[in-house]
């Protein structure tokens, strides 16, 4: 039971991406990337830079596969999964201050 929540296979699943913006369809293209990622419950990390966190590799595999149908036409995205320890290990910083990790939700479990 305890193994389903360990931080080694707690994930979370980072998109960062770098969109044409030059045409009016471009831009079309990457709000609509952006709105259905937002939808699909990731959450801005950074500018072209989104997290999610997930309760297991199945569920992170859903949800990569579900980033990669939303995929816009042109651009460069990359997609990486990382384990919540891995995640927990980042240094975050504004300017020379350290900052804290964005909070994990809180996973409810029914028996």
């Amino acid at each position: 039971m305890f193994d389903r929540l360990n931080a080694y296979r707690i994930m979370w699943v980072l998109v960062f991406f770098d969109l044409p913006t030059e045409t009016k369809r471009d831009r079309r293209n990457y709000a609509l990337f952006r709105k259905k990622i937002l939808a699909d419950g990731f959450q801005m990390f950074q500018f072209s830079m989104y997290v999610r966190h997930c309760s297991s590799k199945e569920n992170s595999d859903v949800h990569l596969k579900r980033v990669k149908r939303f995929l816009p036409p042109k651009g460069h995205i990359g997609i990486m999964c990382v384990t919540d320890k891995q995640f927990g290990m980042m240094e975050i910083f504004r300017g020379k201050e350290s900052v804290n990790p964005p909070v994990t939700a809180q996973q409810l479990e029914l028996f």
